[in-house]
Order: structure tokens, then sequence, then C-alpha cells
């Protein structure tokens, strides 16, 4: 195993701990929605947006545990649009992560109620004093997340995702439609840690130019991989996109063209930590393992 794997690995365990205790069973009614929530958020994979949040604010010697909490409220982010998207009125999956997905483990009203708790519950916890002393802080992390998830982020993006299944459109429009759907969150984690670290603006904004390239970089990995991947590798479906006749970076460049893009995409990502030298190792193998990941 190499050093960036035992890593990841290690900071996947340390968020699976802090989720499976901010989301505890219970007893009663509330029981089947807690549930379902640990059913979407608990045993998931590699936890890429949260690594990137606790990388960026270890460059800057950020406590811990406060990293650990932004972590999981992106994390929680991510696991309620996973469970949305699952849903017969989005992509009618029934496999995620190699598991049923919420809604068929459980029934499409408690995957909605479930997604909806763990989306709010991203906002509780970075609004608690334990995840910054500072208000200010913590209203920029709000106001950050509110803005990569909502309208003109991740939700945004779904719209035009949808709306694309009915329309050409060109590489712009496909860059657009990526940069709001999956790179808004991506972008979000990296300079979260940054926020909560207490970085500069500078530094703040290299690591934005950092997660624009990466976000970007993973989606065309995303597209190669639900057209050539391997269902049970993935733990999901593939070829879903070709069979919705979406607009992918696929479908647009052609395999060769699009794996080149990511790579120079990778590459311009990396370039981008220079100023933080080896501090920001992490992330730079971050960079690498989206290129080269295979689920």
């Amino acid at each position: 195993m190499s050093e960036f794997d035992s890593k990841i690995r290690e900071t996947a365990d340390l968020v699976e701990a802090a989720l499976d205790a901010f989301i505890p069973s219970c007893d009663g009614p509330l029981g089947r929605v807690a549930d379902a929530m640990r059913h979407g958020a608990l045993n998931g994979g590699k936890r890429l947006r949260p690594f990137l949040a606790i990388a960026a604010a270890d460059i800057f010697g950020c406590p811990r545990a406060r990293a650990i909490r932004v972590g999981c409220a992106v994390e929680m982010i991510h696991c309620y649009s996973l469970v949305h998207d699952d849903l017969p009125a989005m992509d009618d999956s029934d496999l995620r992560r190699g598991r049923p997905s919420v809604h068929k483990a459980f029934d499409d009203a408690t995957a909605i109620l479930a997604g909806d708790a763990l989306l709010t519950q991203a906002f509780e916890v970075l609004a608690d004093p334990a995840t910054h002393p500072d208000g200010n802080v913590r209203c920029r992390l709000a106001l950050e997340l509110a803005r990569a998830s909502g309208k003109i982020g991740m939700v945004g993006g779904q719209m035009i995702d949808i709306y694309a299944e009915q329309k050409d459109f060109d590489i712009d429009a496909i860059e657009e439609l990526q940069r709001l759907k999956t790179g808004a969150l991506i972008r979000f984690s990296a300079i979260s840690g940054g926020i909560v670290a207490g970085a500069s603006d500078d530094d703040v904004r290299a690591l934005e130019a950092y997660s624009e390239d990466l976000g970007l970089a993973f989606q065309i990995v995303d597209d190669l991989l639900d057209t050539f991947g391997d269902a049970e590798d993935l733990g999901k479906p593939t070829g879903q996109d070709a069979d919705m006749d979406k607009a992918t970076f696929v479908k647009i460049l052609g395999p060769e063209g699009a794996r080149d893009k990511a790579r120079a995409l990778v590459s311009s990502a990396k370039d981008h930590l220079s100023r933080f030298g080896d501090k920001a190792a992490a992330l730079a193998g971050a960079a690498d393992f989206v290129f080269e990941r295979k689920n």
C-alpha cells in the first residue's frame, strides 16, 4: 500500500467514526430515518471530499478535530445528494457503493427525509462552536457550503444535467455543468480546509484554483468509468449516461481526448499547490488518485 493510500484510508476511518457519532441509532419513530441516514452515510468508501478538507487544513496546522467536523459536513451534503440522485424520479439506481440504495433498502419517502436530514445536519455541524470558536469563520463556512450545494452549485448543476438530456451541449457547456454539479462541492472541500485553518486570502485562492481543476478532472474520469468501468468495481450501475444519451466529456471528446484533458487538468491542479511546497503532498497525491482511480 502506498503512503497516499494509507493516508486516505486513515482519514476515511476518522471520518467514519465521527459520522457514526453524529448520526446515532435511536428507538421509536425517529429510528427509521436515523437508520436510513446511517445507511446512506456510513460505509462510504474513500471519503475524498473530507480528505481534501482535512489535508488542506493540515497545511496550516489546523487542529484536527475542527478539520474533521468540516469534512463531515461536506460528506453529509455529498451523501444526501447521492440518496436523492438514486431516487426513481432522478437516476433510478438500485445500487450505491455495492449495497441497495436508500430508497430500495427503505422506501422513497424515507429516502427523501433521510437526505433532507443529512443536508440540514451539515449546517448544524458547521454552526456549532466546536467547529471554530470564531462565529465569523463558522458563518463563512456555512455561506460557502450553501453556495456550493444550492442553486448556483450542485443543485443547479443537476438541473442543467437533466436539461442536457434534451439538448446538444458543446464542451464549454459541459464544463460549466460539471463545475456546478460535481466541482462546486470539491471546491468547497479544499477551500474549507483553508478557511477553518485561518489561511490567507491568497492561500485560499490557490486552493480554489487547485480544486477547480481537480473537480473537472474528477468528472471526466467519472465519465470514463461510466463508459468503460466495471459495475462490480464501481458498486453502482454503469452505462447510464449513454442509455440516457447524456452529453459527457467522453461523448464529445472521445475516450483518448477525455483522458488527455483529465491528465492536463491534474497537472495544472498540482501546479497551483507549488506555493505550499511539501506541506501539500497529500493534496498532490489526491490529484493523482483522482486520475488513476478505478471506482
